[in-house]
């Protein structure tokens, strides 16, 4: 359990019950924290470190550990197993068996899968920068996605921005590649986020649009219109160089296997509903493999106000 999230949530006024149903744990945990929040006077004002929450918190929550969400995990044995196998992340594996009953928090699932496969290691890839000083994007293919005007399945895109100091990302599934797409994309991330970091990185340079940012003349002076608007730098994503190409190409793997993995497929408009929802609860409050926070709350507490204004 991540003592900053339920913090966000309680500072935020948000009801005992709902911070315990987001953050997936106790509500007497819950009401124990508050209780405790309220007296150590952090309800407002600024949080110390995490390391320096958890470790004064540690007691109120030891009793909630892994041998009753083990106990839940292990009824769904069979079919977390096969996910597994089937190459789907923990995250993905526990949205499935949500949708199967399970009541058991993300990190049961994480024990139970470190549990059977201890030798798979997580991986993270680090790379620092300032808030709001840099986003990733990367675009590609997302399956099949069901035409809601014809009932037809075609071939989808989903669309990743992800901001590099807080990893919060803008999730957006489209159906085609072409140069109004990529811009309008841009725009509506940009909206999203409230501002425009100082420059863009734009990898997967393989697919059509962002190889036509550096090739085709048409495409580069669109885009560098839209950045002279909104007035960010276009970066390309240096070769060879896994610590500078690591958020974005994570980005869209992630969306890819956690988000998606599993899933019957769904119209356009379903998976944008669902994948903002996603995208600002188990993505944004998941603990990130290299800043040991989650996601959201960094975007919210810090990057959101560093962030160049609109135009």
């Amino acid at each position: 359990m991540n003592i900053r999230g339920v913090l966000h949530y309680l500072r935020a006024g948000m009801s005992e019950r709902r911070t315990a149903k987001e953050c997936q744990v106790n509500r007497r945990t819950v009401k124990k924290i508050k209780a405790w929040a309220e007296a150590e006077g952090l309800l407002s004002g600024e949080l110390p470190p995490m390391s320096e929450l958890e470790a004064k918190t540690a007691s109120l929550y030891e009793e909630n550990t892994a041998p009753q969400t083990s106990s839940k995990v292990d009824t769904y044995r069979a079919i977390v197993v096969q996910l597994h196998r089937e190459g789907q992340e923990t995250a993905a594996i526990w949205e499935r068996l949500k949708e199967r009953g399970f009541t058991g928090s993300y990190s049961a699932v994480w024990r139970y899968l470190k549990k059977v496969n201890p030798t798979t290691p997580e991986v993270t890839i680090r790379m620092e920068c300032e808030p709001g000083e840099e986003a990733q994007v990367d675009f590609g293919a997302a399956g099949k996605m069901v035409d809601a005007e014809t009932g037809e399945l075609r071939n989808s895109y989903v669309f990743v921005m992800t901001l590099s100091w807080s990893r919060h990302q803008y999730i957006e599934f489209v159906w085609d590649q072409k140069v109004e797409t990529w811009l309008r994309l841009h725009r509506n991330a940009l909206a999203y986020f409230g501002g425009v970091p100082k420059r863009i990185v734009i990898d997967n340079l393989k697919a059509a649009i962002t190889k036509a940012c550096w090739e085709e003349p048409e495409v580069q002076h669109a885009y560098a219109e839209c950045a002279e608007h909104y007035g960010f730098l276009i970066a390309p994503c240096r070769p060879y160089t896994p610590q500078h190409k690591g958020k974005v190409e994570s980005g869209v793997h992630y969306v890819k296997r956690n988000f998606l993995g599993g899933r019957t497929p769904t119209t356009l408009p379903e998976a944008n509903r669902d994948g903002r929802r996603w995208g600002e609860t188990t993505a944004g409050l998941r603990i990130h493999g290299t800043t040991r926070e989650q996601p959201l709350v960094r975007f919210v507490e810090t990057e959101q106000v560093r962030l160049q204004p609109l135009p």
